[in-house]
């Protein structure tokens, strides 16, 4: 199906789609879950230290931008290397898996779907331990209410940490896809989503949490430097 995208109704409603993707994209990366953690009375000689309650932020897209990079890279080398070897006179059915392999193909964007949610899931296991992190909260006396510390914690944490992979996951798989579907089926005559987008946004929000801690630690060095003045003027 063709759209003729310079029809004004069509531009509107996708300007309408271009900003959906762009919330849905910062919403989605500024969203965690947070899991209350709880520590006990501790007594230090004559003093007694009330209990803390604290949270341990899981993020629903731990992985970030590696598995549609990922992904994206392992599918451009094969077909890579079938386009050399087609230019050059191979076989009929060498040509015939190049084509299903382009892009906005089903099998290529089925496969580009399973790619991420391997990914998702191989990479949030490599850089969050659910066992590590149960270990450190029961060496330093904290735990999860109604969840015994130690291997009951690391399995909740586990449990918890899949459910919010399986969204992140489809939720990278969903950004990665609309492009593709966008251009092969309806003639969007941009690319609009997938990594870039991801890229971009991501870069975007990291900058301006970092210039907005700037200012807050100018204004609390502007502070402190007030403060001593007037100590002094005393």
């Amino acid at each position: 199906m063709k759209c003729q995208f310079h029809h004004p109704t069509t531009i509107v409603l996708f300007l309408i789609i271009m900003l959906a993707i762009l919330y849905s994209i910062v919403f989605v990366e500024r969203s965690f879950r947070k899991i209350p953690i709880q520590y006990p009375q501790r007594t230090k000689g004559r003093k007694v230290f009330a209990g803390q309650a604290s949270h341990l932020p899981l993020k629903i897209n731990a992985a970030g931008v590696i598995p549609p990079i990922f992904a994206s890279s392992i599918l451009l080398l094969p077909v890579t290397a079938m386009s050399f070897n087609a230019g050059s006179g191979g076989p009929g059915w060498l040509m015939d898996v190049t084509a299903l392999l382009g892009r906005g193909q089903p099998l290529y964007m089925a496969l580009y779907i399973s790619a991420i949610v391997f990914f998702a899931f191989f990479y949030t296991s490599i850089v969050f331990s659910p066992a590590d992190t149960a270990d450190n909260l029961k060496k330093n006396g904290g735990f999860i209410p109604g969840i015994r510390p130690g291997e009951n914690t690391a399995v909740y944490i586990d449990y918890v940490l899949t459910r919010l992979t399986v969204v992140g996951a489809a939720y990278l798989s969903a950004i990665c896809i609309l492009p593709e579907i966008l251009i092969s089926k309806y003639a969007v005559p941009f690319y609009f989503g997938g990594t870039s987008l991801l890229i971009v946004v991501n870069v975007t929000m990291d900058t301006v949490a970092q210039i907005h801690s700037h200012l807050i630690a100018q204004q609390y060095e502007g502070l402190i430097k007030k403060s001593k003045l007037r100590g002094r003027g005393l």
